[in-house]
């Protein structure tokens, strides 16, 4: 990485506890990612992940969705709100909503999501009990860019738990967590550096396109 490249600044959206969000703020703070978190937002006032940011001196905004008639005006005032903080990179972090096509064009390759599996399998919710209930062998998380399609945007790295024989839904839930802590703050790494790019529907990485699982990882 150059020294002359210039910090990048990060919005992080988020509904709950903002675990992942915890994992970036530390790895801004421990300085493995060129850049720093401009403002957190949350569409839940007690969305723990404000407490979170908080902590860290980290600006905070609460956009209720409730306030608004539909999608598209909650989603035209969540566009302003985050524009306000000029980010480099959008980073959804738990954030439980479905964003409209507006507002996933205006911040087309600068827009990260974490899901629980490894995509495209299992693409919405309940993806711990879909693959046990699937008798899969492994599950895990994948971080990739945000496009219209629902968790369909390019993979940039997936990383891979195996499923035991006793696993339920939260125990397998828990060791994914423990991965999405470790992948996310490198995809965002990546992007500070100015080695990860969205091109043509693609990730990619050091100028090379990954392959549809991403980066190999581990």
């Amino acid at each position: 990485m150059a020294p002359s490249q210039s910090p990048i600044r990060i919005v992080v959206l988020i509904s709950g506890s903002g675990s992942n969000l915890q994992a970036i703020i530390d790895a801004c703070q421990a300085q493995q990612i060129n850049g720093h978190i401009a403002a957190v937002i949350s569409n839940k006032a007690d969305a723990y992940g404000l407490t979170r940011a908080s902590n860290a001196g980290i600006e905070t905004k609460v956009l209720s969705h409730k306030e608004f008639a539909n999608r598209d005006d909650y989603d035209t005032a969540l566009a302003q709100l985050i524009d306000s903080f000029s980010p480099d990179l959008v980073v959804l972090a738990g954030f439980m909503r479905i964003l409209t096509p507006d507002l996933v064009q205006k911040f087309k390759g600068k827009m990260l999501n974490i899901h629980p599996s490894l995509l495209p399998k299992y693409q919405g919710l309940n993806t711990h009990q879909r693959a046990i209930d699937a008798k899969d062998a492994e599950h895990g998380a994948s971080v990739h860019f945000v496009t219209e399609e629902l968790d369909g945007g390019p993979v940039i790295v997936q990383a891979r738990v195996t499923i035991l024989a006793d696993d339920t839904a939260d125990t397998l839930a828990q060791r994914v967590h423990e991965q999405e802590h470790v992948i996310y703050p490198l995809v965002v790494k990546w992007f500070s550096e100015h080695r990860l790019t969205m091109e043509a529907e693609h990730a990619v990485l050091d100028n090379q396109v990954l392959p549809a699982h991403g980066a190999d990882y581990q």
